[in-house]
């Protein structure tokens, strides 16, 4: 029986690396589980969220003819000890080689209300709530986005641009988008006065409810829309599976993105807790996830065919952020993440943006054909153990 790997999640990171292994490998067994039939382009959604189209990915098409075998089903439990990943009205599926890569969801920090009258963008049903929604809001109410980091930024603006009859406001407990450079802030901050987007920064959402928000020392502000953005969360599976995880819940790799508890486990994207340059924990965000599919995919490779394994540092190069669809920022950072003082801004920022976005979507729809290389047969002794360094 041929090494079966199995890739839990159809994101960035997961259609990543099971395209690079189908392209890598010769005589193993690819199957790779997702909930939804097609690949969403979760950095779009709040693009989706404001009413454009976004077209659809269907994944047993992007991957016909490469060997992949796509299941579409949802990942309910995960026994690390018997090496079977437990499905939703399925067959449980065993595996050799698991790549966790079930991405992230909502967080609600246990602020009340959250769930039951918030809307965001963490998923599609989510994003097409928010926009049949937001087409049937009245002009003149107002949209409240919490939150002041990038998908908080970014659903801001789309909304205000495509609805300038709405009252669109930002709220954060700092200042939007902190983390940047001072000439991207100052860009920032025009686009925001442009788009009459009302910022209420330094303040603590402590509760929602249908009619708004409260606020730390008893505020409030009003809202007949409420989105919110206040980071994500990784889902509970790993940690209920007894993998080692984090304060987050993300699993805890080494260098070469392999479980510190579990060897034959390999995690990547937001469930993972991956060490970047200088130490610090990786960050949520495509930019993490990419590398760390190259990474895992070259890795189990390597291992399965007695070859080298090289782990260099991964790295951070830029923020990009969409300002609506005639704006955007390219922040370049350093490889720790550290903001520099140069940035691309305007029009040109706008740009750059979608063409890191297309760039992607077109990895993503050919997941066999980046990497024109010579496809290797695994040794017997990992066809036998696949936990082999």
């Amino acid at each position: 029986m041929n090494h079966r790997i199995v890739v839990l999640g159809a994101g960035y990171s997961g259609v990543l690396a099971a395209g690079r292994l189908a392209r890598r490998l010769a005589d193993v067994e690819i199957v790779l589980v997702n909930a939804e039939p097609d690949f969403v382009e979760r950095v779009r959604l709040h693009q989706l969220a404001a009413g454009q189209d976004l077209p659809a990915r269907p994944l047993r098409a992007m991957f016909a003819g490469t060997g992949v075998d796509v299941r579409q089903a949802r990942v309910t439990a995960l026994d690390v000890a018997r090496k079977v990943v437990v499905l939703q009205d399925g067959e449980p599926v065993e595996y050799d080689t698991l790549i966790y890569a079930l991405g992230s969801t909502l967080a609600d920090h246990g602020v009340p209300g959250v769930a039951e009258h918030a809307h965001h963008v963490a998923s599609r049903p989510a994003a097409l709530r928010l926009r049949s929604r937001l087409q049937d809001l009245p002009a003149g109410r107002t949209v409240l986005v919490v939150g002041g980091g990038l998908t908080g930024i970014e659903s801001a603006t789309e909304i205000a641009e495509a609805r300038p009859d709405l009252r669109v406001a930002l709220v954060t407990d700092r200042e939007p988008g902190d983390r940047l450079g001072a000439r991207a802030r100052r860009h920032l901050d025009a686009v925001l006065n442009r788009l009459h987007i009302t910022v209420h920064p330094h303040t603590q959402v402590t509760a929602v409810d249908a009619f708004g928000v409260s606020t730390a020392g008893g505020g409030r502000i009003p809202a007949d829309v409420t989105v919110w953005t206040v980071g994500f969360a990784t889902y509970p599976i790993a940690a209920a599976s007894g993998l080692q995880v984090d304060g987050d819940g993300r699993i805890v790799v080494d260098a070469s993105q392999r479980s510190v508890s579990h060897p034959d486990v390999y995690a990547i994207g937001d469930a993972a807790a991956t060490a970047a340059v200088g130490g610090e924990t990786m960050r949520m965000a495509c930019a993490a996830g990419v590398p760390m599919a190259q990474r895992v995919a070259d890795v189990v490779a390597a291992r399965l065919t007695g070859r080298e394994i090289a782990t260099p540092p991964l790295r951070f190069y830029a923020q990009c952020i969409s300002l609506g669809r005639r704006s955007g920022i390219l922040q370049l950072v350093t490889p720790d993440d550290r903001v520099l003082p140069i940035a691309v801004v305007g029009a040109v920022g706008a740009r750059m943006k979608e063409l890191v976005c297309r760039g992607a979507m077109w990895a993503i729809t050919h997941p066999t054909m980046l990497m024109p290389v010579r496809r290797r047969r695994v040794a017997l002794a990992e066809q036998a153990s696949p936990v082999a360094s």
